[in-house]
């Protein structure tokens, strides 16, 4: 009978009433029957007999509390697994943000709290073992997390700020719960209504990450903007054209020209200068100023590659009539 004794109490008792309670109440009834045993029982025989029974009674109803209690648990459990799947489907699909953050409130995320997108390998067939791995380094990070496995493809959701160095950690750190592979990570957004943007992102560096075998682990989408571009990213084109392109025509002084001279020639100094007829420190200077409008340094090949690719899609885009 004591595997039936929680079957009559309705479901939902076990959302208002928690184990601590149960077990107390159970406690305090098995104090009374022993109270009661003396003078239940004839005689001593009796009464140890009475006592055995009670013993092993109280020890039936704890373990059928006890899974009670685990059962409901493993419900909570795999409907918040569920949810959590529907929250990074949408945000990797672009839900609207109202249906979105419903469910990311009722998972306990942080509605102001900044998101990043993680992806990558998972690091086991097993999703079990997958959402440990991703949960205890997240722990140790002290940040929030949803995650989703996809098929072969891991997306994590990370709060919490990524840009200061300490923050940037937690990134290294959350790129050691995915499998082999790169690992992209896209931009940090102000709230999770806006993380499919930073999913959209990574998940182009994702793609076109295989154009670069050196890129570091994780790689910030917006690092692989020349490769997401050659790979045919209308949204790495203009970010292309808004931070590199654009700022070097409009700052004037023959910017544009002098890196694409210095580019031309293959990053030697005296050959630019003697093209555009002017000294090498006139090159130098306005190197400089390339690199304070553009973030990126001609002398650097990575950053050449940024500048040279820009400037190529900038042309493109004008013959195009699109800038």
């Amino acid at each position: 009978m004591t595997t039936d004794t929680f079957r009559g109490a309705p479901r939902d008792l076990s959302r208002w009433i928690s184990l601590r309670q149960t077990v107390e109440m159970v406690r305090v009834s098995l104090q009374v029957f022993e109270d009661m045993v003396p003078d239940l029982a004839a005689d001593e025989a009796e009464r140890a007999v009475l006592s055995e029974a009670v013993l092993r009674y109280g020890r039936e109803v704890a373990f059928a509390s006890a899974m009670s209690y685990a059962s409901a648990a493993e419900a909570r459990g795999a409907w918040d697994a569920r949810l959590e799947a529907l929250v990074v489907d949408g945000i990797v699909r672009g839900d609207a943000e109202e249906s979105l953050l419903s469910r990311a409130a009722a998972l306990g995320w942080d509605p102001a709290a900044e998101a990043t997108v993680l992806v990558g390998n998972p690091p086991s067939d097993d999703q079990p073992t997958v959402v440990y791995e991703v949960r205890s380094r997240a722990a140790r990070a002290s940040r929030p997390v949803l995650l989703g496995v996809q098929g072969s493809r891991l997306v994590v959701v990370l709060a919490g700020p990524t840009t200061d160095p300490v923050d940037r950690e937690a990134l290294v750190r959350m790129a050691s719960a995915f499998g082999a592979g790169p690992v992209v990570a896209g931009p940090t957004m102000t709230s999770i209504a806006e993380a499919h943007r930073s999913s959209s992102d990574a998940l182009s560096g994702l793609r076109a990450v295989v154009a670069w075998p050196d890129a570091p682990r994780p790689v910030r989408s917006a690092d692989l903007l020349p490769e997401r571009a050659l790979a045919g990213d209308p949204e790495a084109e203009w970010q292309l054209i808004d931070r590199v392109a654009r700022p070097l025509e409009e700052a004037g002084g023959a910017l544009q020209e002098t890196v694409e001279a210095y580019l031309a020639a293959g990053g030697v100094l005296e050959s630019c200068a003697r093209q555009l007829f002017v000294h090498p420190n006139t090159v130098r200077y306005r190197l400089r100023k390339a690199t304070d409008v553009t973030g990126h340094n001609a002398n650097d090949p990575r950053d050449a590659l940024v500048l040279r690719v820009a400037l190529a899609v900038g042309r493109l885009s004008r013959a195009r009539g699109l800038w």
